[in-house]
């Protein structure tokens, strides 16, 4: 009897679309595949009944618990679209011998477009006036320019050092504040950006964005305190992990008018329907920073050539780093 081939699990959707490049792949590798059924971020219990005969995991942001990990008795691989680990228990795969990939480069500049684009939109009123003009309403807004105003970026890795660079090259009048557990200096003095406390930082921005990744020390991180000390007129934007700000908190100071606004790309529960979408001063999209064309495309490329190669046996080169299970480590003696 032929030896079976290698069963692929595609869990992150879309995929595929519109670029089939990852898709040609695996099949040009005789690699048998299936996409997510369901069409929306799976549930715990929803992997465990799909992934009982799966080979190879091409993953989104769906629960990869210890459970899941259990039930996985053919798994050779957790290969990751995106960079977000807080999804997979890694301490559980290493325990199974199963390695975890990641492409952690090639979604950073759709989402750091995005994030600068809910600026825009946010200071010029955009959500709203469409809104209204659909409603035969025609309302003039008066917004404010970027260039002259104080830009908070909490978090400057890949996402933020992007977002800061855009705004210094296009907007350069602007003041553009950071606070980083890990200050790059050089890159401050490159850019002109300003590493401050978060104190300072909320305190001082028009706008704070986000952009850090999701760890036990940053769930929750942006609360009632914080978005206290921000300016009635100043604007919150996340493009990072829904779960790092309290949105019950960002709500009612939203509400009250202690908020001009904020924008939305990640939620704690997704898809979302949650008290913000009831808002008129909020912009809520659906998780789509590193929906562009280009950078869907290399995430999606990138894992799938992680996965063909270990088909094929050879050296993975896109391996989650080791200080990242060092950290899963102090965050389980934590707990």
């Amino acid at each position: 009897m032929a030896d079976r081939r290698p069963r692929v699990l595609i869990t992150t959707v879309p995929f595929g679309q519109p670029r089939r490049d990852a898709l040609d792949r695996l099949e040009a590798e005789g690699l048998d595949y299936v996409i997510n059924p369901i069409g929306r971020r799976l549930r715990e219990q929803e992997l465990v009944d799909l992934i009982g005969d799966v080979d190879l995991m091409i993953a989104g942001t769906e629960p990869i618990t210890a459970r899941v990990i259990a039930a996985a008795s053919r798994l050779r691989l957790i290969s990751r679209v995106g960079i977000g680990l807080d999804s997979v228990d890694l301490l559980a795969a290493r325990a199974r011998g199963i390695p975890v990939s990641y492409t952690p480069d090639a979604p950073a500049p759709a989402v750091a477009e995005l994030t600068l684009g809910l600026m825009l939109a946010l200071l010029r009123h955009i959500a709203p006036a469409d809104r209204q003009l659909r409603q035969g309403r025609w309302q003039r807004y008066m917004g404010r320019r970027l260039d002259g105003l104080t830009v908070g970026l909490v978090g400057a890795g890949r996402v933020g050092r992007r977002v800061a660079t855009m705004i210094r090259a296009a907007f350069p009048s602007t003041t553009i504040l950071a606070h980083d557990l890990a200050p790059d200096t050089a890159f401050g003095r490159a850019t002109g950006v300003r590493w401050v406390d978060r104190d300072t930082l909320f305190a001082g921005a028009d706008i704070v964005s986000l952009h850090v990744p999701l760890t036990p020390q940053t769930r929750g991180l942006v609360g009632a305190r914080d978005i206290a000390l921000m300016k009635p007129t100043a604007f919150l934007i996340n493009t990072a992990r829904g779960t790092i700000v309290d949105e019950h908190a960002l709500a009612a100071a939203l509400r009250a008018g202690r908020l001009q606004g904020a924008a939305l790309d990640v939620f704690e529960d997704e898809p979302y329907a949650g008290e913000l979408a009831s808002l008129d001063n909020v912009l809520l999209t659906c998780h789509m920073g590193s929906m562009s064309e280009d950078c869907r495309a290399a995430m999606e490329y990138e894992a799938t050539d992680e996965v063909i190669r270990c088909a094929r046996g050879e050296p993975l080169i896109r391996l989650v780093p080791e200080d990242e299970y060092a950290l899963a480590e102090l965050r389980q003696a934590a707990s």
